[in-house]
């Protein structure tokens, strides 16, 4: 396409894609089969998807049938895409869009409506790029993962990620267990998935296993 834009169907969804302006590739294709998995939660929940970008996650949901989905980025232009993306869909009408920072949006949210969800999907972008980050970008990870334990209902469900393979495996389940178990929730795992087998994993190179997926049920502890 000469204007930069191409339109690609990725599990029955059509998107809108910048392949010249948007970021990286315009569209995440590692997360195909993640998403799919998400959506297969979703049917008459009421959700909230975080770090939506152009508004994958947050569309499965819609067209597996969620109840409601708020999809929230701070980029008014990966909005524009995904308001655009939802509409080639005919799902504009079962998915608002929100600009906002999701750190501030998911406390304030706690505040007012505590247990409001009954699905958070959190696939913020990558916290660190290089080992010197790492602490900076383990406080990110439990913060967010512990706002989204606060927010969402008593035995309702959190899909969570992180695409950075310097919060190798172990790192991730270590954080997101404190964010539990700080927010006296348990956690019962309903999924974990890594990328996409187009993008392969090499055990000749760590770098490569760098998508962590997972899908929780969370419940308070009693």
């Amino acid at each position: 396409d000469l204007d930069g834009h191409v339109t690609i169907r990725e599990n029955g969804i059509l998107y809108d894609v910048d392949y010249i302006h948007g970021q990286k590739t315009g569209f995440f294709l590692d997360q195909k089969y993640n998403r799919r998995a998400a959506a297969q939660l979703a049917q008459g929940k009421h959700v909230l998807d975080c770090f939506t970008h152009t508004g994958a996650f947050g569309l499965n949901c819609a067209a597996a049938g969620a109840a409601s989905v708020l999809s929230v980025d701070v980029s008014e232009d990966a909005l524009t895409t995904a308001r655009h993306n939802a509409a080639l869909n005919g799902l504009q009408d079962r998915v608002e869009y929100l600009c906002a920072d999701v750190f501030d949006l998911l406390t304030k949210l706690a505040e007012q409506k505590r247990g409001a969800y009954d699905y958070i999907i959190l696939d913020p972008p990558a916290f660190t790029k290089s080992r010197n980050s790492i602490k900076n970008a383990i406080k990110g990870y439990r913060e967010i993962n512990l706002r989204g334990m606060k927010l969402v209902k008593d035995g309702g469900y959190l899909c969570t990620c992180s695409c950075s393979h310097f919060m190798d495996y172990e790192l991730f389940t270590k954080t997101i267990n404190q964010a539990a178990h700080n927010v006296h929730k348990r956690l019962r795992q309903v999924e974990y998935r890594t990328q996409a087998p187009d993008h392969p994993i090499l055990w000749a190179a760590d770098e490569s296993y760098y998508l962590k997926f997972y899908i929780f049920q969370v419940v308070d502890e009693k």
